[in-house]
């Protein structure tokens, strides 16, 4: 049987699925809110349209309730298992994606006043500090719990090797904001002191 073409997206949905057991589209977008989203950001309308197509291509069995809201339940099929584990073995030569709104409208601060790009970064720092102090949180919270959420892998593997690279990206922000602060205000301080 075909796969057909296989998106990050449906990589996404199978290891979920994989890791939490059958899931309602809702329960998957729960999960990833809770785990993936920090680190990858993409429409959620499509953890609706996915598991569906992923069925369709045998990935996945598909349940719907017989009465009451009609949910469907998806199961990863060994075909799906399969194809999770063949993603797996091959690791990923695309390059990063570093999709940062702070960072597009910081391109253009040219085309703004002489005081946009400090007001940029102004806004950007509490944004990557508060992310960045949740961050140190769930950190804490893992080595004070560790071993205890066995239950809950999607949590755990969140708090694991993926959560240090979320808690290095946000300091890396922190510093870069920083910096661009302390300059948009020197060159506010020498234009003002040119307009004197």
């Amino acid at each position: 049987m075909s796969t057909g073409p296989l998106s990050s997206t449906s990589y996404l949905v199978l290891g979920l699925l994989a890791r939490e057991g059958p899931s309602t589209p809702y329960d998957l977008k729960r999960h990833v809110a809770a785990t993936i989203g920090h680190f990858w950001s993409f429409p959620h309308a499509l953890l609706y349209k996915e598991p569906p197509r992923l069925a369709e291509l045998g990935l996945l069995t598909e349940q719907r309730e017989e009465g009451g809201r009609r949910r469907r339940l998806f199961s990863i099929t060994r075909a799906g298992s399969d194809a999770l584990r063949a993603w797996l073995e091959c690791p990923s030569w695309e390059a990063t994606e570093l999709r940062d709104p702070g960072l597009l409208q910081l391109f253009f601060a040219d085309q703004g006043s002489s005081e946009t790009r400090g007001d940029i970064a102004r806004e950007q720092l509490p944004i990557h500090r508060a992310k960045l102090a949740g961050y140190e949180k769930e950190e804490r919270l893992d080595r004070g719990s560790a071993g205890t959420n066995a239950g809950y892998l999607t949590l755990e593997h969140w708090r694991g090797e993926t959560l240090r690279m979320g808690v290095l990206y946000e300091r890396a922000a922190v510093d870069f904001w920083e910096g661009v602060t302390a300059n948009a205000l020197a060159d506010e301080v020498a234009l003002t002191a040119i307009a004197v």
